[in-house]
Formats: structure tokens, sequence, C-alpha cells
């Protein structure tokens, strides 16, 4: 019977690994908490991410810098942190020079953690209006603050091209995406659209934008969208993935799936685009890592060991995939950062 057993999970094994046919030499990089949205640095040597893991004593989500190769040596391996240790932190990424991250922080406001989302019944993310965007050095000091408006500030990435930063704001009256240049100046609103425009990314050549995007139809849908928005509030339930040029031209849908697309990141072709989705799924917590063409064609299914994969990144050489899960988490609710190695 041991026997018999023992066939039964190499058997499973090798299944997940068949079906997972994309990723090579999966390695898990953290040990506890949640960890997520994992970035590379411009040599892909390291990570800057956020996490809320109690061991390290924190209260909610701050800035780690991961060096990959510590990580993956040593599960111990505690990252330096780069934010204040004040405040919530979200969305960090590195600029261009290698030696600096940028990030969102709500600790100009308050020194303590701002409360989480909470309305009976319903899954919501907060849209802090005290989150700006900063820069800070490999030290942790910061350097300049590239954001300071009323209202919220956050989900800033770098082109690849080192001009631009993509972002998005509410500070126009709905959740927007924004652009500005690397230093901050010339920002400029590039959506228009009623709905949360959020989680933004540069094509390879710099020249397209990938993101999410709620769009609300209905009346009621609008009601809902604006009377959480003004609690600063969003549901993130229902969302599509969409492309657009750098100014905001050529908007095109590239999903109509249902359900919650998010997380999109371009593949290194600039032809397809890697996201989480649940829309597959019957209990709406399963999200699994997509790939799918830019012209919303070609649907492929990455992930399915698990019932989170969410926050993929191609290296930008385009060999491996950072992304954050919940597998061999040892039954814990632990969301950990693992790399692989990307086989087309």
């Amino acid at each position: 019977m041991r026997f018999f057993y023992t066939l039964l999970l190499i058997f499973s094994i090798c299944f997940l690994s068949a079906q997972e046919k994309h990723l090579k030499n999966l390695t898990r990089l953290t040990n506890g908490g949640d960890n997520a949205e994992a970035y590379f640095s411009p040599n892909g040597k390291f990570a800057s991410f956020q996490s809320n893991n109690k061991a390290w004593g924190l209260e909610c989500d701050q800035i780690f810098a991961l060096d990959i190769s510590k990580a993956r040596k040593d599960s111990t391996y505690k990252p330096p942190m780069i934010s204040t240790g004040k405040g919530r932190t979200t969305c960090s990424f590195y600029m261009p020079n290698g030696k600096q991250i940028l990030y969102a922080s709500t600790h100009k406001a308050a020194e303590t953690c701002p409360p989480a989302a909470v309305i009976k019944g319903k899954y919501l993310w907060a849209v802090y209006k005290d989150f700006d965007i900063y820069v800070a050095d490999l030290k942790g000091e910061i350097k300049k603050q590239l954001t300071n408006t009323d209202g919220y500030d956050a989900e800033a990435t770098v082109s690849p091209k080192g001009d631009k930063i993509v972002f998005t704001s509410d500070r126009s009256g709905d959740l927007e995406l924004w652009t500005m240049d690397i230093d901050g100046k010339n920002q400029k609103q590039i959506t228009t659209g009623l709905g949360y425009d959020g989680g933004a990314f540069f094509s390879p050549d710099g020249k397209k934008i990938v993101f999410r995007s709620s769009r609300p139809k209905t009346e009621e849908d609008i009601r809902e969208y604006k009377d959480l928005l003004s609690q600063h509030l969003v549901a993130p339930s229902t969302m599509e993935i969409y492309t657009c040029n750098v100014d905001g031209s050529d908007l095109k849908q590239i999903t109509n799936l249902g359900k919650a697309n998010w997380a999109p990141f371009f593949h290194p072709s600039g032809k397809k685009i890697i996201f989480a989705s649940n829309h597959h799924s019957k209990k709406g917590y399963d999200f699994q890592l997509f790939m799918i063409n830019d012209d919303g064609t070609g649907l492929e299914q990455i992930t399915n060991e698990s019932v989170f994969n969410a926050f993929p990144m191609f290296s930008p050489d385009g060999k491996k995939l950072i992304f954050s899960s919940n597998r061999n988490n040892h039954g814990t609710r632990d969301t950990n950062l693992f790399i692989a190695d990307w086989e087309d």
C-alpha cells in the first residue's frame, strides 16, 4: 500500500510538472508571510517586493530588495528593507540605474499602518488617499518624492527605455492611468474611461502599456463603483486586461473572460501577455497564470498548482519568470515568491 501511494505521489508531481510545461527549475525565494509584487532589477540579479512577514516584525506591507542568488541558497535569508518601516507601502520597481527603487507609501501622513478595507460580505482593496510615490536608494534613504497630490498615487512602474513612469492616480476624480518623466515632471493623464485602471506595465520596446480595468457598465455597477471610490475602496472582482499606446491612444480590450483578470505583464516578444485570472473557477478564489496573444486570441493556461498564482514578471533577458504563489506553504496561508526558468 505504501508503494502504491509513493507511485501516486510521483505521478501527481510529474503530472503537475507536465501541465506547467513553461516553468522549469522552480525555486521558492521567501519563507513565510504574504510576499508579492516582485519585480526584477535591470540586471536580473535582484527583485524588489513587498512583504508583511510577521517574523520580520512587520505590521503591514513594507518594501524589500531581494538578492535572488542568496534567496535560492538560504531559506532563512532576510533581505534588506528599503522602505521606512512606517505606514503602509506598495508597488515597488527598480529605477533604470539599478541603484534606486521607487514605491508608494503612506508614511508621510502617519507612522502607523492604515486600517484594512472591511465591508461585510465584500472583498475590497483600499486605495489610500495618503499614498504618494517615492524613490529611495538601496540603503533605504529617500532621495525624491515624485508625487504630492491630495489622493491616491501608486502602482508605478518604469519603462524599459528608462524615460517614463506609468502610475495610477485618482486626482482627477477617478482611478486613471498617468505617466510622468523619470524625474517626476510632465505628469499627464492617459486614460479617461470610468473604472479602476491600474497595475500598468510597459511593453519591452516601451511603446505600449498593458493594464487591468474594472470599467463598470450597468447603472447598478456604476453606482456601486462610485460609492466605494468615495470611501477610497474598489471591488476587484470584475476586471479585464487592456492595452494602449503610451499616450493613451489605440485603447484595446484584450480579454473578455469575466471575473477577475489582472496582474498583466508583456511576454519578452511583446506579442503576448501573461496575467492572473480566476475566470475558469467556480470557487472564485482560484487564481492561475494564463497567457494570451495581444489581439485576444490563443489563451493558454500556464499554472495549475495551488489556488493562488499572480504577479508574474519576466526577467529583462526573458529567461526567467518570477511570481507569487501559495503552493508548498505546508497548510498555512503564506504566499511566497517563486522563480523559474521560462521555456517557450
